[in-house]
């Protein structure tokens, strides 16, 4: 996609995502306008889909989440993939944990 996209700290936001972002101009704006942990947020909840269904419902929700003025994904507990601070005990308790006891 475009060079100018800016990305997260940790991940990078897929085509399919900075497609439906950069389609409407004040949406890239706000995107734009995010800190690199905001965006990061948006990526790794978008990321965490299990299923192409959710990807793209959490797609739009970030769309829909941007132009509501929202920082960060509503209802996401956090990206436990940073390697600048640990997960809180919350993140670790029940997306850490529950991930390895659901396997």
């Amino acid at each position: 996609m475009s060079d100018d996209f800016l990305q997260g700290t940790v991940h990078q936001a897929g085509d399919d995502m900075q497609t439906a972002i950069c389609a409407d101009p004040a949406v890239f704006a706000l995107w734009q306008g995010l800190t690199p942990l905001g965006r990061n947020e948006f990526i790794c909840w978008v990321e965490d889909a299990k299923q192409a269904a959710t990807r793209a419902r959490r797609i739009g929700r970030t769309v829909e989440e941007l132009q509501e003025g929202k920082k960060r994904p509503c209802c996401w507990a956090g990206c436990i993939h940073r390697t600048d601070k640990a997960p809180s005990r919350w993140q670790q308790a029940v997306l850490i944990d529950g991930k390895a006891k659901a396997r």
